[in-house]
């Protein structure tokens, strides 16, 4: 049983994260619901996300044996979260669709929109790994 988060699923996270990012990242319809939904619709989905992701990693990545590794487990929702969020910035990026100078607010929205199942994505293919 590994405690700790290495190298492996690191390339999971983010190959499962990209694996979502792209075809999303590429709909106009995406980039057009991360300009228009109010703030707490974008609340709700930041803690949709967060909870579903919490859900699947105690059981499909933990398969709920967690109590003595709480802060592992923890520590495994922030950074699948936060590598999705990386990964999600640069294929906006690259397409030229987060514009964080110019519209930071719009670039966010859509950072939060796509990394929803990008991050479920991500926590999917780290599962394959049981811990």
């Amino acid at each position: 049983m590994k405690k700790y988060f290495n190298l492996e699923d690191l390339s999971q996270i983010t190959i499962g994260g990209f694996a979502l990012a792209i075809p999303i990242s590429f709909s106009e319809e995406a980039w057009k619901l991360g300009e228009s939904l109010p703030l707490w619709n974008l609340v709700l989905l930041l803690f949709l996300s967060i909870i579903f992701l919490s859900f699947y990693t105690f059981e499909g990545v933990f398969q709920a044996k967690i109590r003595n590794r709480i802060a592992v487990f923890i520590v495994r929702i922030i950074l699948a979260y936060s590598i999705t969020i990386i990964i999600v910035s640069l294929v906006l990026i690259s397409i030229d669709k987060f514009p964080i100078l110019a519209e930071p607010i719009t670039a966010i929205k859509r950072l939060i929109v796509i990394s929803m199942p990008a991050s479920m994505g991500a926590i999917v293919v780290d599962s394959f790994d049981k811990e």
